[in-house]
């Protein structure tokens, strides 16, 4: 059994058909560069990348995280320097930083957190959980506030009156959108 190579010779093409006098050039095609995108992840839900950067910061022992900074995120970090989870916080413009290869990422400005632990090794915040998110809204009634760990955690609601921990939104008998856990 013998098989037979077979060649395939290409077809000459087509010559260009030449230019006529009174036609028009055809337009060359431009190449036009794609427009740079801004660095750095989309974030669908920025709350809880604020709790994330700090719960991965505090596991990994760092003294301070860096987050993209709104009104909110500075409440939150609020509510917790004021329960003593965290050693403080601060916002720092753009051009307060130094230059860094992620200047460009980090445009705009960002709140500075500064992580608090215990004996210098075990982190004031033990546990950080948001709840309620994007996808699934968790509202709690003024009869209702949620105690996290039998009342040595706190839960962070927003209400009508701003962001305040679930015992401060009790007191006041204000019901809200429960945001997070911290224990």
């Amino acid at each position: 059994m013998t098989t037979e190579a077979t060649t395939t010779t290409p077809e000459p093409q087509a010559p260009r058909p030449e230019r006529t006098e009174g036609e028009a050039p055809r337009p060359r095609r431009t190449i036009v560069p794609k427009a740079r995108r801004p660095r750095g992840v989309a974030v669908n839900d920025p709350v809880g990348d604020m709790l994330t950067r700090i719960r991965n910061a505090a596991g990994a022992r760092h003294d301070t995280v860096m987050i993209p900074s709104s009104r909110m995120k500075i409440e939150i970090a609020r509510i917790l320097k004021a329960e003593g989870f965290i050693g403080g916080y601060r916002t720092e413009a753009a051009s307060e930083r130094k230059a860094t290869k992620e200047s460009e990422v980090l445009a705009g400005t960002q709140l500075v957190v500064t992580l608090k632990y215990i004996g210098g090794k075990t982190s004031a915040v033990s546990g950080i959980r948001r709840i309620s998110r994007p996808g699934l809204r968790v509202y709690a009634r003024k009869t209702e506030m949620p105690r996290v760990l039998g009342g040595l955690g706190i839960a962070i609601v927003s209400t009508s009156s701003g962001l305040m921990t679930g015992r401060e939104a009790e007191r006041k008998a204000l019901g809200g959108e429960v945001l997070a856990y911290v224990w």
